[in-house]
């Protein structure tokens, strides 16, 4: 019986089992669903926390603000969140159309299309929170042999909404990593139940 759902009888009379592959289909949907609309939820919580995030100190009677601008990790992992999410959303929408609509996912260059975008958006977002974690290490503990302060000891609620969003970062680069997974099963299945097709012939 090949993957795909159509299998070759002992009379040569195809057989078609589209009920099973319709069944796995939509169960993989749904995980997919689920983690898109989790990547988009986070991903958005991740930007505005570290994207509003502003605190303002008085050293020597002169004011400095501290905003998320002024390190370019943080400004790396609002970009990257801010693009996975809008991604997450599309493909969320592609992904319930397809639901309700009962499709079973066959094209595929679409296929490959949805597979390559969610490699790129894994390791975007990768990369985005191991940079910004690397600048929270160093406005946290210092850098003594440089020079360099503990910025947290100035600006604390600062660096705890930083440490938030990059949490919630953390677990968008996650779900994203599950989820190119995923894409990259449905993708190769279909390759899968080619060769499988191809074998009942003989």
């Amino acid at each position: 019986m090949s993957y795909l759902g159509v299998g070759v009888s002992p009379g040569n009379v195809p057989v078609y089992h589209g009920t099973l592959m319709k069944v796995v289909d939509r169960r993989i949907r749904l995980v997919e669903l689920v983690l898109r609309c989790v990547i988009c939820g986070l991903g958005v919580l991740a930007a505005v926390l570290v994207g509003t995030d502003t605190q303002v100190r008085e050293i020597f009677s002169i004011q400095k603000k501290a905003k998320f601008t002024d390190m370019k990790a943080l400004v790396f992992l609002v970009v990257a969140n801010g693009i996975a999410a809008a991604y997450s959303l599309v493909q969320g929408v592609r992904c319930t159309v397809a639901m309700l609509k009962g499709s079973v996912l066959f094209n595929k260059p679409l296929a490959w299309a949805i597979f390559s975008g969610d490699q790129m958006m894994a390791y975007l977002t990768v990369a985005a929170v191991a940079a910004a974690a690397q600048s929270a290490v160093f406005a946290k503990l210092g850098q003594p042999e440089l020079q360099w302060l503990k910025i947290c000891n100035m600006y604390g609620k600062f660096c705890n909404q930083v440490g938030e969003g990059i949490a919630s970062a953390l677990l968008v680069s996650i779900s994203m990593v599950v989820l190119s997974c995923i894409s990259a099963f449905s993708l190769f299945r279909l390759y899968g139940g080619s060769k499988a097709k191809n074998g009942a012939r003989w």
